[in-house]
This record gives structure tokens, sequence and C-alpha cells, in this order.
């Protein structure tokens, strides 16, 4: 019943005595239902366009989040509020509708691929986004472990970043007192950076608006040792977190990488296809770069953020420009196909549902403690939240 491929073949499909003696197995038949063929027909010069597009608003989206923390442009805090909390729900979003569905439409019981060998009487999807969300979960904890015993910091002790380590005694531990006090209240006062992420950038500004004037030696030995115990606190902060994004961007990439290969090569769906992923990429850049415009990286890495932002900026326009050059001979419903795309699905929505409830939403609404307590704009946050996932979600209606 099927070529040499594993693949039904049409010219052997009996309908009429399915599973009956002779007659053709309800896998043979899923199988010659789902295969497809290239499906590529033409405007090439839209296709082209779309590369451009979506760079454009993928970067765009990405980076204003960064841009509204790491320059002296000013943005509305509820601006930013906005971006930051509607990128959280569009990932979550992502992670239900745009992997995890695929993922079964892919490799799922009911699929050609479900049917056979191997991938016969289990449902790997849940399973591949269960152990990708256990192996995000490991991977954190032993980062955060890491860095807990690296620094000598004990969790969850109550002690600043800014007291550890070097036995300071007298003025330098007034010092570190004095900004740690004022740091905090900094914090009430300027919600703009309200998360316990955010507040680690916090760090690279004095508290001190008069430290250009002539200070005496024991004030600049004060002034010196705050400066210090700042570039420790913002190091800290920025190992306990990087880890977490970096798992994060490797999740949307990978989906990033098959929305270019369809895009590249839809056929009569392209017209439709067009407009929703450049609207997908774009709130997708949101969360990332809420996610990113959060870390406090240090000054020897202040390239990084931009540098992230322009690897997800890129990654589906290179993938459509893989597809267009393949676009006669790429086949999306193959056999070969649906497996890593359903892998790669599957694995990445895992990520996502760890990393966006995690690391997104409980570390700012539920385990921060600097975590603003106007109910306003709590209410304007989750709503956000809130919004992103319904639109990410009505989107998958389409692509």
């Amino acid at each position: 019943m099927t070529d040499t491929f594993g693949i039904a073949d049409p010219s052997r499909v009996d309908l009429t005595n399915v599973d009956g003696p002779g007659g053709p197995s309800l896998r043979d038949i899923t199988c010659y239902l789902n295969q497809g063929s290239n499906e590529y027909n033409g405007q090439l010069g839209a296709r082209v366009s779309a590369l451009f597009v979506i760079l454009i608003t993928a970067m765009a989206c990405t980076l204003f989040p960064v841009v509204a923390t790491r320059t002296r442009f000013k943005i509305p805090l509820y601006v930013y509020l906005f971006a930051r909390y509607f990128g959280a729900g569009v990932i979550i979003a992502t992670a239900f509708i745009h992997l995890l569905q695929p993922g079964y439409d892919s490799i799922g019981p009911a699929t050609c691929v479900g049917m056979t060998g191997g991938w016969a009487g289990y449902s790997w999807p849940p399973a591949l986004a269960l152990t990708s969300s256990m192996l995000t979960f490991l991977m954190g904890f032993a980062a955060e472990r890491y860095v807990e015993k690296k620094h000598g910091l004990p969790h969850s002790s109550g002690e600043s970043p800014l007291a550890i380590g070097n036995g300071r005694t007298g003025p330098v531990d007034a010092a570190a007192t004095r900004y740690e006090t004022e740091r905090r209240r900094s914090t009430h006062t300027h919600q703009g950076l309200h998360s316990s992420d955010q507040d680690g950038q916090q760090l690279a500004a004095s508290p001190y608006p008069d430290e250009h004037k002539h200070h005496s030696p024991d004030e600049s030995f004060e002034r010196d040792s705050i400066d210090s115990a700042k570039e420790k606190a913002a190091e800290l902060a920025f190992k306990q977190q990087i880890a977490a994004f970096l798992i994060l961007e490797f999740g949307v990439i990978f989906h990033s990488v098959i929305i270019g290969l369809t895009l590249g090569t839809a056929g009569a769906e392209f017209a439709s296809l067009y407009p929703v992923i450049v609207f997908h990429q774009a709130f997708e850049g949101l969360g990332i770069g809420a996610r990113l415009s959060a870390i406090p990286f240090p000054r020897r890495l202040r390239w990084m953020p931009w540098t992230l932002c322009a690897a997800y900026g890129l990654t589906t326009p290179i993938a459509i420009a893989i597809a267009l050059g393949l676009r006669t001979t790429y086949n999306a419903g193959s056999f070969t196909a649906n497996v890593v795309s359903g892998v790669l699905d599957s694995t990445s929505a895992g990520i996502l549902i760890y990393t966006g409830f995690v690391e997104l939403i409980a570390r700012d609404f539920l385990f921060n403690p600097d975590r603003t307590d106007d109910d306003k704009q709590l209410a304007f946050m989750i709503a956000s939240v809130l919004l992103g996932a319904a639109i990410m979600a009505l989107l998958g209606k389409w692509a």
C-alpha cells in the first residue's frame, strides 16, 4: 500500500474496504489524504516584499521596549507597560495556539506520522512539550544555583546584593545601606522600572544628584564603594536572568523558521497568510523585546540586547529567502517536513509555556517584592496580558 518512502500510493488505495482483508489500513488512507505537494503558485514579487516588510516590522517592534529603557528617548509609562505585558500575553498564546496545536497537526495521533512506526501508540506533542518545559526549568535552576554558589549569595536571605562579599565595614557599609534605601525609594516613585528585573537597571543610576561636586576623602571612598557595589549587583542580576531569556529566544526562533518556510512556499493561501504573519511576528517581537528590556546588561555587554533583537528580526526573513530558493521543490506536507516541524513546534511550545508563565507573568505579578501597589496600574498590566493573549489566539484562525 505504500511506496519506498512509507507514504501511501494513491493508485493502490481502495476506500471501499478499509481495514478489511487485502484492503487499505486507516493509516494508509490518512497518509494519502494528508500527503502534500509543492504548492508554489508564483507571486514572487509579493513574497520578496514579505521578506522586507517582516524584517522591518519585527525589528521595530522588538527594539521598541529596549529603546524605551536604554536610551534618553522618553516613553510614556503606560505605553511601555502596554508593550511589555501585551507581549507577555502574546508569548503564552503563541505557545498554545501557534505551536502546540500545529505540533498535533503534524505528528499527533490522528496524523500520518502519528500512525507510523515508532510514532504510533503514543501522543508525542505533549510529551515533547513536557520534556522541554522540565529541561527549561532545570537549566534555569542550574544557572541560578551556579550564580548563588559562585558569588556566595544565599537564596531568599533578604540580603541586598550590594552587601555581599567583601567584608566591608564602616563607611562602606553605610554607603551600601544608603544606596539601597535610595534605590528602593526610587523604585516606588518611578514605576516605569517597576519589576524586580528592571530594578537592577536602576543600579546604574546614582542616587546622589551632586555626585560631580567636590567630596572629602571619606565621601570619595564611600562613592567608589557604592559604584563597585552597583556593578556587582548588576552583574549578578544579569547572570541570573540571561539564561532564561536565551532559552525563550531559542524557542521563538524555531517557530520563526517554520513560519518563514511556510510563507515562502505557500500556495493559494499566501494572500491571507502574508498580513497575518506580519502581525504575528510584530506581536511576538514585542514579547521578546519586553523581556529583553528588563535584563540589566553590564557595560561590557551593552551590545548584546541589540544583537539579540537583530537575531529575532532576521530569522523569519532568512527563512523566507531560503524558501524562495527552494520554492519549486520544497514540500511542506511531506513526511519528513511534518516530523521536523512537529518536533520543533512541540518542543518550542514547552519552552514558551514555562517561560511565559514563570519568567514573564509570575516573576512580575507574584514574586516581585517591588511590584506596584497601584490597583489602576495593576489592572492595566493584567488587561494588557489578556489582550495580547486574546489577539494572538485569534490570529491562530488564519496562521
